[in-house]
C-alpha cells in the first residue's frame, strides 16, 4: 500500500508526465495574465450569490490606451501656466524701453587761415624740428589711456573696454592712412553701431541732410594733398565719467600734426605741416560695450592752415607750401596746440609760427 503514488492505471498517456508535455513550452508571464479578458472568482466570492464562476476583467491601461485622469489634469495645469507666462510677458508694464536710434554727432569745424604764405621744407626732419609738433609722440602709441576705475554702475573692466574702443575710434578716424587719404572709411564704420553706420554712409555719399564726412573723421582731398610722412604726431588725452545710470561717456581732445605735400609729387617737393585739433565725445551703454560699438555724440574740429573761403565739410583742403588763403578772419587767432582753449567763430587766424 505504501510507496506507490501513481494511479493504478498509470499516468495519463501511458508514460510518466505525458499529460504535461503539451503545456511544457507555454509560459504564462505577467503581461499574459494582465491581458486576460476573464478572471475566476475566488472561493470566498463563489460562496456569494454569483451564478457564474468567472467575471469579465477590465484590462489595465497599456500603450495606446486611455490616459489616466491625473495625467490629463497635469497636462491642463502645465498648459494654463504656459499661457499665463506668455500673457504676462507680453503685457508687462515694466518692460525696458528700447534704445532710441543714434543720430549723427553734433559737430563744428573751425578753419584757421594763415595771414601769409605757407612755408615748406623738403627735408622732413628739419620740418618737424622747427615746429612744436616735433616734440610730440608719433602714431597710435601716443594715444594714451587713463587708469580705468569702476564707477557707480560700470565695472573697471567695462570702463577699460570703453576707453579701448574710444582709442580705436581716435586712431581709426585721425591716424589711419586710408582714411586720411580719402579712399575708405571702413576702420571708422566698423566701430559704429548699425544706426550710425547708416548715418555715416549717407554722409559719405553726400545724401545726409545735416551730417558731412568731416564730422566723423579726418580726410584730405586726394586730388590735392597726400601724406609726406606716414608718422602722424599726436598729443592729448582721454577721460571718462558716468553721466547716467546706464551711460558711460568718454571724452577725447587731441592734436594731430601731419606733413603733407601736393598730390602727384615726389619726396623732392617741399612739404608743409597741417595741424588738426579734434575733440570727440563718445557714449557707451551695456549694449555698446557688449557689441564693442561706439556712439559718437560730438565731434569738434579746429584745423589749419586752411582757406576760409573753401568748403571743408566733405574733405579738408590744406594750404600747401607757397600758397596763401583767399579769405582770412583777422582778430581771432587760435593756437591749435592749446588743448584748453575755447572755440568761437567758424573761421580764425592761424599763426604760421606755431606750425
Amino acid at each position: 500500500m505504501a510507496g506507490r503514488t501513481d494511479p493504478p492505471e498509470g499516468t495519463p498517456g501511458g508514460t510518466p508526465g505525458a499529460g504535461d508535455e503539451e503545456y511544457r513550452s507555454t509560459v504564462f508571464d505577467e503581461s499574459f495574465v494582465r491581458a486576460a479578458r476573464i478572471e475566476e472568482f475566488s472561493a470566498r466570492e463563489r460562496l456569494a450569490d454569483h451564478t457564474t464562476a468567472v467575471r469579465a476583467r477590465t484590462p489595465e491601461p497599456g500603450p495606446g490606451r486611455a490616459v489616466p485622469k491625473q495625467g490629463i489634469a497635469l497636462a491642463l495645469i502645465i498648459l494654463l501656466a504656459f499661457a499665463a507666462a506668455i500673457y504676462l510677458g507680453a503685457s508687462n508694464p515694466y518692460d525696458v524701453p528700447r534704445a532710441q536710434p543714434a543720430g549723427p554727432p553734433a559737430a563744428a569745424l573751425v578753419a584757421l587761415a594763415p595771414e601769409g604764405e605757407v612755408p615748406g621744407d623738403a627735408d622732413l626732419a628739419a620740418l618737424w624740428a622747427g615746429a612744436p609738433a616735433g616734440g610730440l609722440g608719433a602714431g597710435a602709441g601716443a594715444v594714451d589711456l587713463p587708469d580705468p576705475r569702476a564707477t557707480a554702475h560700470f565695472s573697471r573692466e567695462q570702463v577699460l573696454t570703453a576707453l579701448t574702443l574710444a582709442k580705436q575710434y581716435v586712431v581709426a578716424s585721425a591716424l589711419t592712412p586710408q582714411v586720411l587719404a580719402g579712399v575708405g572709411a571702413v576702420p571708422v564704420r566698423e566701430l559704429l553701431g548699425p544706426d550710425q553706420q547708416r548715418q555715416l554712409d549717407l554722409a559719405l555719399g553726400g545724401q545726409h541732410p545735416t551730417s558731412r564726412p568731416t564730422d566723423w573723421l579726418v580726410r584730405f582731398d586726394p586730388g590735392e594733398a597726400v601724406l609726406a610722412d606716414p608718422q602722424v604726431r599726436v598729443d592729448g588725452e582721454l577721460s571718462f565719467a558716468e553721466v547716467a545710470d546706464d551711460t558711460l561717456e568718454v571724452g577725447g581732445r587731441h592734436v594731430f600734426a601731419y606733413a603733407v605735400r601736393p598730390a602727384g609729387t615726389g619726396p623732392e617737393e617741399p612739404a608743409a605741416l597741417f595741424v588738426v585739433q579734434r575733440q570727440v565725445r563718445l557714449q557707451f551703454g551695456e549694449q555698446e560695450l557688449r557689441q564693442r560699438n561706439v556712439v559718437l555724440r560730438q565731434a569738434d574740429t579746429l584745423a589749419g592752415p586752411l582757406d576760409c573761403a573753401a568748403d571743408h565739410r566733405d574733405e579738408l583742403h590744406p594750404l600747401l607750401p607757397g600758397t596763401s588763403a583767399a579769405r582770412t578772419a583777422p582778430g581771432t587767432t587760435y593756437d591749435p596746440y592749446d588743448l584748453t582753449g575755447e572755440r568761437g567763430a567758424l573761421c580764425g587766424t592761424f599763426d604760421l609760427n606755431r606750425t
